[in-house]
């Protein structure tokens, strides 16, 4: 069982359960007036000024932490890991030899946003970045993909080898760039493509495997040939490549594509991404080709994509990416 020190305590307490519902689960927020929301699942639960009150139950409280454990029944120690997101979290699976260990850790609860009756609002979306209608239909065919209420977001949803939803992240559909992960989040689980094959193709988002997809489709006719992951993003290591650790999402589908021998990095075309591939490839090149494969226009796969498209370009022939930078 995880042990949290009172300064971890303290921190987890900062964050007041507005901001936690606006970044995990969206969904659940309902605004009434000015300031004040209310949850979907309890309209007498009133958040505002920093606090909630739960009128109809007769208490309150103003930190994230207390709302998941009085109002969730979620356990102490796991609404701390759901907070400081240290659930899921494992050392490498690579440590001077390329070998698989057993790594304990608690399954985290998946809070999934409610789903809308139409899925309309994110196909005009995506489909307005770019991305083809056959991936994305295919994608809510198969439950990667759906539209949540209230806010009509794109939801992107990874599941584990028995197929049960782990994770889910989200996308807003207007103007303000709003994202991030539901409640819950293994980010092991990344939101994923899977199909066997020798190189696996890694993104540091879902949007930017869609885009990935439809460039393949347009270059190939086929846009599932191999196996494609997302990230849930990277960070910038201030201390060096070596002393990153390889994110979470990549060690668990290595572990599962035991027959990969190759990975595709198609990460950002900024600091962060060139310092996470960077640093992926330092760890792994030990074991697997590394081929680095940012995209050669934009800051992103999406990016790329929509140059592409606004110049009415079909990629015929030859790699997707046709610039790997030194």
């Amino acid at each position: 069982m995880p042990y949290y020190t009172k300064e971890q305590i303290a921190q987890a307490r900062e964050m007041d359960l507005l901001t936690y519902l606006r970044l995990h689960d969206p969904g659940e927020l309902v605004h009434v007036s000015g300031n004040e929301y209310c949850t979907r699942e309890h309209d007498s639960l009133k958040i505002s000024n920093g606090k909630w009150n739960w009128w109809s139950r007769g208490f309150g409280g103003q930190s994230a932490l207390d709302y998941l454990v009085k109002v969730k029944g979620i356990p102490f120690i796991e609404a701390m890991g759901m907070i400081l997101d240290t659930e899921g979290k494992s050392p490498s699976f690579f440590d001077g030899q390329k070998q698989k260990r057993p790594i304990k850790t608690a399954e985290k609860r998946l809070l999934l946003p409610q789903k809308s009756s139409s899925n309309d609002q994110i196909i005009r979306y995506l489909t307005d970045r770019g991305i083809d209608r056959e991936v994305i239909d295919s994608c809510i065919r198969e439950g990667f993909l759906y539209e949540s209420l209230p806010y009509h977001s794109c939801i992107f949803v990874g599941y584990d080898h028995k197929h049960v939803p782990r994770y889910a992240c989200f996308r807003a559909t207007g103007p303000e760039k709003i994202m991030g992960d539901a409640a819950g989040s293994d980010k092991r689980y990344a939101f994923r493509i899977e199909r066997a094959g020798s190189t696996i193709h890694i993104f540091e988002s879902a949007i930017d495997l869609l885009s990935f997809a439809t460039i393949m489709k347009q270059r190939t006719g086929q846009w599932r040939a191999e196996p494609m992951v997302s990230l849930g993003g990277v960070y910038a290591s201030k201390g060096g490549t070596h002393q990153m650790k390889l994110p979470v999402a990549l060690t668990k589908a290595l572990d599962f594509h035991e027959d990969v021998d190759t990975i595709a990095l198609h990460l950002d075309a900024d600091f962060a991404g060139r310092n996470a591939a960077a640093s992926i490839a330092d760890q792994l090149q030990p074991y697997y080709r590394i081929r680095n494969e940012p995209p050669p226009i934009g800051k992103d796969c999406n990016d790329y994509l929509q140059h592409l498209r606004h110049r009415g370009e079909r990629i015929m022939g030859g790699k997707v990416y046709d610039r790997t930078p030194g």
